[in-house]
């Protein structure tokens, strides 16, 4: 009965939404699903639709359901199942929507930062790779015919050239293997986690995970809050969404200044999850019963923050790259020409 391949930050979302809009008008798991799957075109999607249906009309619980298809995370469940426990499955469900639409955002907008470098970067390669092995031989031509020879800089460059012709297969399976091992870093579950902690711990780009782990900590927490848990059972919750060491050891930290007797607020500001200004607003948030709105805003601000850093990232990125290729490309041309000029000066 269970499908092997998970579903995607979109799709569980979209299915989030649409069962919330049914639950919420009074309808019940078993005929929301049932009208679900007449709706319903893709056959894997029809596959899952028909198995929690299934299990459903069994009389088992919705939250049991959805763990049987094996394609929903288990937070997700979790999250489902406290929905039933205090009858607010449908806000549960609209705020799962919410979580994982936040969640996809963050993801392309990740993608989108590591994949323009990384397109650039090729490209200056393909571009250096085709002077110094097709360009730079026609110019030694040049120079050989007209009594003197390539030297210095440019020679090195065409020795590097002859070098990479005369072992091309050696470089053709390195390249294969590094395109493997981006695709294993991009296109696998365990290439996007291993890629992700290494770039949480890279000083470059350390306080930017660090910022996106805090927004997750804090939608997370929304979300708990919201679905009527308590703090303590909210961390544990959250513990298993935020992939990212040093925040998992804040929220150990901040549990444990829990026990000893320090309030929620007091508890993330001692911990370093977030700054006092924040924890000030959680403070007022619990005094009011609106702590769930807070982390809202909370998650919302560090979003905006995220989003910023990306986009200026990529603005700092574009003209360096194009910058560091035109005088790559350039030394590499005045190198041969400025010689080849003065060649041509004595000549006539």
């Amino acid at each position: 009965m269970s499908v092997q391949k998970k579903l995607s930050n979109t799709e569980i979302s979209s299915f989030c939404d649409q069962t919330a809009l049914i639950l919420s008008a009074g309808i019940t798991p078993v005929e929301g699903m049932r009208i679900l799957l007449s709706d319903t075109k893709d056959a894997q999607g029809r596959k899952i639709i028909s198995d929690i249906l299934e299990v459903c009309e069994h009389g088992e619980a919705f939250s049991k359901a959805l763990a049987k298809t094996g394609v929903f995370p288990d937070y997700a469940v979790n999250m489902v199942a406290v929905g039933e426990e205090s009858g607010k499955t449908d806000e549960v469900m609209r705020a799962l929507s919410d979580y994982y639409a936040r969640e996809e955002m963050v993801a392309d907008n990740l993608k989108s930062a590591v994949r323009y470098p990384l397109i650039m970067i090729g490209m200056m390669l393909i571009v250096i790779l085709v002077l110094i092995t097709k360009v730079l031989p026609i110019f030694n031509q040049v120079f050989i015919q007209l009594g003197s020879e390539i030297t210095g800089f440019s020679r090195s460059l065409l020795q590097l050239g002859s070098h990479i012709r005369n072992y091309s297969i050696v470089f053709i399976i390195i390249l294969a293997v590094l395109v493997l091992i981006v695709l294993f870093a991009a296109k696998t579950r365990r290439g996007r986690k291993l890629t992700r902690r290494l770039l949480a711990k890279f000083p470059l780009t350390r306080s930017f995970f660090d910022s996106v782990a805090a927004g997750r900590f804090a939608n997370g927490m929304a979300l708990t809050l919201s679905s009527g848990l308590d703090t303590y059972q909210s961390l544990d919750m959250v513990a298993q969404l935020v992939d990212h060491q040093g925040m998992a050891g804040r929220i150990a930290n901040c549990k444990s200044f829990i026990e000893g007797g320090d309030n929620f607020s007091e508890a993330v500001a001692k911990a370093g999850i977030f700054s006092n200004l924040h924890a000030k607003m959680i403070a007022v948030g619990f005094r009011t019963g609106n702590v769930d709105v807070v982390m809202s805003k909370i998650a919302e601000k560090y979003e905006k923050e995220t989003n910023d850093r990306i986009y200026s990232i990529i603005a700092v990125l574009e003209p360096t790259l194009v910058i560091i290729l035109s005088l790559i490309v350039g030394l590499i041309l005045l190198s041969v020409i400025l010689p080849l000029m003065g060649i041509m000066t004595s000549i006539g």
